[in-house]
């Protein structure tokens, strides 16, 4: 805290002024200790009286001082005799330091003289003067950017031990001004939607300000806005019984009006009252995929498309849907239509590729999320729940001018949440079946292209001299096409990528039977023909890794990854992926990676099953998971010196890559985090289960994220599931603890213990080591998290000698932090802090970064019970960089509530509630309503100690809900809580 007792503002960093001109140009500060630099160089400003007589004329902006107006300053009403000749030698050793041009003497007194950019006072007031001209001029985001700047200049207590009556006087002065300008940022950070952020900072200030009812007010809009309607009325309670209690007055107007319009859930009060939208400069999302530059023919369907969407602005629903089979160009056409109608849709175009076509289409709250981010929404005020995203996106588009182009949907079931439902917005849709079943859509059926059409798009590709040259022959290439745009693109870019080539070249090869199909009818059978067209051309090494790399289940996949499932070094593998990308049957989705449109994965797939045998098409599959598996297990190595899983897992065939350092090993588990999992989902062959459920437990990282928790649980139920239909103990023991792993971190604890024991009797029954050590650390966890400290005691003093006995070190250590924690639990904090030092002992010394931050998370929870507060913080912030670090959301969360348990049992409540709103924030989809319930009662005892008990009370009732749901232990303690408010 300041010297002022109020929180920190959240601004950049504090800076001396910069004045223009020379390099030693002179340079002041008063907002915070009074310094005079001289370029980069602090000059001596001497005694505080020294520093006071140059604070008192830098106030004057120029200004001259009169010699008894700087006595009155100094000393007031009781002046010392020799108080004239003091100021003279305080005045002379300042000119000394300035410079005889800088503090110069007239009428009897003295002044300095500088430009008003070198005091960071007047830069403060110009910049603020700024601000109000953008607020006015409607520039909120500008104005808000300045006032931050104002804020910045900020550093700690204005005049900073600068002695004298006038000095004290500024002083209070200048801290009206800064809580005035911090009021002012805080209702622009309203204004703009960021309340929810906004929230744990106004806490903090209402806590340092108990009595600014401007403050109050201002917390209680952004609760409102942020959904948390119960806490924004208790604030107005709080208040009203505070300013009754200290100064015997209700609260003005403007709050007593604010109350009831959150009582009537006012819905204008959910945004500024002037702005149709949160943000009063929405961002302008410009998400359409570039057109093609040979854009041909469609004229009549470009201009129907064309007018309905001209005509939008007076249409509540103005969607248009194109359909047709694969490769007819509907998302080619789409685009084009979508990029001349921009000017209609000033305000953005929104696209995304439902993949329709594929085996998992994409979910429609996925997409609303990635909609809303980018209009502007922040993460934190995103909801759950796919009506709640649908709800806030409709009213996000409310009032503006937005073109969504929803491409390669699944059926109308997947789009409907995804419709704007306001006059002004258009959606256009592309989809292999006609959507007749969506109300009001205007529908489209695209057919294959006229002759002319066809062979313009043939022509433009390869050229007009070669097409020119051999007409009929052209004419020939695109009627084998079956006049299939997909087809004829794949043709014409083969023969432009080949000089030597003549078209008749070309045309003889489409002519031969055996490189094509006959059946160019309709359907997916159609689409079949055209890529046959393309997959005839392809050299057969071109052939093979066309075919096998359809085989893989990920969203894309990489170079090292492909090679290893081709069992082709880097470069070789990279040339053929390369040429298929020449003939668009492959896509470059970034550079060094790949994917298929989702349809030419469906016949790459059909491809395989009618040319490989099986045994070749399960070996690509296998290598595929011994790279994915091998690397895995290097990267889980790095996190995890001297842990036994290299020894117990599974053998790999085909090596994985090596990283130089834990970053880049968790750059690449991230990045792969989607492609790994589906390779889990799909090996189901003979002998691939172990490997995978092996892969799954080397991926633990990514259940932990919060980024892959919900699929990472979908692939270890998969493989339990195989594991149990094939009667594979061992592989169903080690699928089970991943997922327990899983079930703890999304607070299933009921659900986690069942898996833990079924996992704990299988490794017996098996003699399996991993599941053995882990599966009772596991469940000492779940018995810690139960209250049933004693049983919890006894697993983990049994996983300890399971560890030992397996010389698992890095397991022991874990196990000890966690029996520390249950020593805690039971009052003994002394073993507690003892257990979990020994737990760091062996991190450290196999050099564990992220399971050290565990330790140390561990230790900062005993330090804290012990009162060692000081101790407890440094442990626990060390923990969270390294969390933060490690991308492991959930202990980020975690450590930076026990950092507010710290803060609250240190007698900081302010500090306790500004960080377990950040907890709530980070843990936002992650860790389960057990620890939400959590950290709602730390919150709420926090606001009850900074005098907000009604807010309080609001808290305890959300967690007392979450632990009467789950039958938790801590029902009583919040109900003790409640007490004044509950009967019995």
């Amino acid at each position: 805290m300041d010297r002022d007792n109020g929180p920190r503002v959240r601004v950049p960093e504090q800076r001396a002024p910069e004045k223009p001109g020379t390099a030693d140009a002179l340079r002041f500060t008063v907002l915070g200790p009074v310094r005079a630099w001289r370029g980069s160089e602090l000059l001596s400003s001497g005694s505080p009286q020294q520093r006071a007589l140059l604070a008192a004329l830098l106030l004057r902006e120029g200004r001259t001082a009169t010699a008894s107006e700087l006595i009155d300053a100094f000393w007031g009403e009781d002046p010392p005799s020799q108080a004239l000749a003091t100021i003279r030698t305080y005045a002379s050793r300042l000119r000394k330091i300035l410079g005889q041009d800088t503090l110069v003497s007239e009428s009897g007194g003295y002044a300095i003289r500088t430009d008003r950019a070198a005091l960071d006072l007047t830069l403060a007031q110009d910049l603020a003067g700024e601000a109000e001209k953008a607020r006015a001029a409607g520039d909120r985001c500008q104005a808000r950017t300045l006032i931050n700047k104002v804020l910045g200049l900020w550093d700690g207590e204005a005049l900073a031990s600068v002695p004298g009556p006038y000095a004290d006087n500024q002083r209070t002065r200048l801290e009206e001004w800064r809580l005035q300008l911090t009021e002012t940022r805080m209702d622009l950070d309203l204004e703009v939607g960021c309340h929810a952020e906004a929230v744990s900072e106004l806490t903090a200030l209402t806590a340092a300000h108990p009595l600014r009812e401007r403050l109050r007010e201002l917390l209680m809009v952004a609760l409102y806005r942020s959904g948390r309607q119960a806490e924004a009325l208790a604030v107005y309670a709080d208040t009203r019984r505070l300013l009754a209690e200290e100064l015997g007055v209700d609260p003005r107007p403007e709050l007593a009006q604010l109350q009831q319009r959150i009582l009537r859930a006012d819905e204008e009060l959910a945004r500024p009252a002037d702005e149709p939208a949160p943000a009063p400069a929405p961002l302008r999302p410009a998400q359409l995929p570039a057109t093609v530059p040979d854009f041909t023919g469609r004229s009549a369907f470009v201009a129907e498309l064309g007018s309905r969407l001209a005509t939008a602005e007076g249409s509540v629903m103005a969607v248009s849907a194109v359909a047709g089979i694969g490769g007819v160009g509907k998302t080619t056409l789409a685009v084009h239509v979508a990029h001349q109608a921009r000017r209609h849709f000033p305000d953005g175009q929104l696209y995304v590729d439902l993949q329709g076509a594929g085996a998992r289409e994409a979910e429609p709250e996925t997409v609303l999320g990635s909609f809303l981010r980018a209009l502007g929404t922040a993460d934190s005020a995103i909801p759950d729940t796919l009506d709640e995203r649908a709800a806030l996106y409709r009213s996000t588009l409310d009032g503006r001018r937005i073109l969504i182009l929803l491409d390669n949907a699944h059926d109308a079931a997947q789009i409907r949440p995804l419709l704007p439902g306001t006059p002004g917005c258009a959606a256009l849709v592309t989809s292999r079946v006609r959507m007749v079943d969506l109300a009001g859509a205007h529908l489209v059926d695209l057919d294959v292209m006229s002759p002319e059409e066809a062979l313009q798009l043939f022509t433009r590709i390869v050229g007009d001299e070669r097409v020119g040259a051999e007409r009929e022959a052209a004419l020939d290439v695109v009627a084998a096409c079956g006049f299939l745009p997909l087809a004829i693109r794949i043709a014409a870019s083969r023969l432009a990528a080949r000089r030597t080539w003549t078209v008749s070249v070309l045309a003889a090869k489409l002519a031969d039977e055996r490189r094509r199909l006959d059946e160019l009818q309709a359907g997916d059978l159609a689409v079949k023909a055209t890529f046959e067209l393309g997959y005839g051309q392809l050299e057969p090494a071109q052939a093979r890794a066309f075919r096998l790399l359809g085989l893989a289940d990920g969203p894309d996949i990489s170079l090292a990854a492909a090679a290893a499932l081709l069992n082709l070094d880097p470069h070789a593998a990279e040339d053929l992926l390369e040429a298929l990308v020449d003939t668009s049957l492959v896509e470059s989705a970034a550079p060094g990676r790949y994917r298929y449109h989702d349809l030419v994965r469906l016949y790459a797939r059909a491809c395989a099953e009618r040319d490989e045998e099986p045994v070749e098409r399960e070996s690509a599959l296998s290598r595929l998971l011994d790279f994915y598996l091998a690397t895995a297990a290097g990267v889980y190595a790095l996190e995890r010196p001297g842990d036994r899983l290299a020894d117990h897992r599974e053998p790999t065939q085909y090596s994985g890559l090596t990283f130089a350092d834990r970053h880049s090993a968790q750059d690449w588990l991230y990045t792969e985090a989607n492609s790994l999992l589906a390779c889990v989902r799909q090996s189901s062959g003979s002998g691939a289960v172990r490997r995978a459920v092996d892969l799954l437990w080397a991926t633990k990282d990514l259940a932990e994220s919060g980024a892959n928790s919900k699929q990472y649980e979908a692939a270890a139920i998969t493989m339990r599931d195989l594991a149990r239909s094939s009667d594979d103990a061992r592989a169903e023991g080690r699928a089970l603890i991943t997922l327990t792993n899983a079930r703890l971190v999304a607070g299933r604890f009921d659900q986690a213990e069942r898996d833990a024991q079924r996992a704990m009797r299988l490794a017996r029954a098996v003699d399996d080591p991993l599941p053995s050590c882990w599966a009772p650390n596991d469940l000492g966890i779940i018995a810690l998290y139960q209250n049933r400290h004693a049983e919890g005691e006894a697993y983990l003093e049994q996983a300890i000698a399971n560890f030992r006995a397996d010389g698992n070190r890095p397991g022991e250590a874990s196990a000890l932090c966690n029996l520390s924690r249950i020593h805690l639990a039971m009052g003994n904090t002394t073993s507690a802090v003892a257990l979990a030092q020994q737990g760091i002992d062996i991190y450290d010394e196999l050099g564990h970064a992220l399971r050290g931050a565990n330790g140390r998370y561990a230790l900062g929870l005993a330090l804290t019970q012990s009162g060692r507060f000081a101790d407890a913080t440094e442990q626990l912030h060390d923990a969270l960089a390294v969390f933060r670090d490690s991308r492991q959301r959930l202990w980020e969360g975690m450590a930076t509530f026990r950092l507010a348990e710290v803060d609250l049992a240190a007698g900081l409540p302010a500090q306790a509630a500004t960080k377990s709103e950040q907890a709530l924030a980070i843990l936002r989809g992650i860790g389960g309503e057990w620890r939400r319930g959590n950290v709602l009662t730390v919150l709420g005892r926090a606001l009850s100690e900074i005098g907000q008990p009604g807010r309080a009370q609001v808290c305890w009732r959300e967690a007392l809900e979450i632990y009467e749901t789950l039958g938790s232990a801590e029902i009583e303690t919040v109900r003790k809580l409640l007490v004044p408010t509950l009967p019995g």
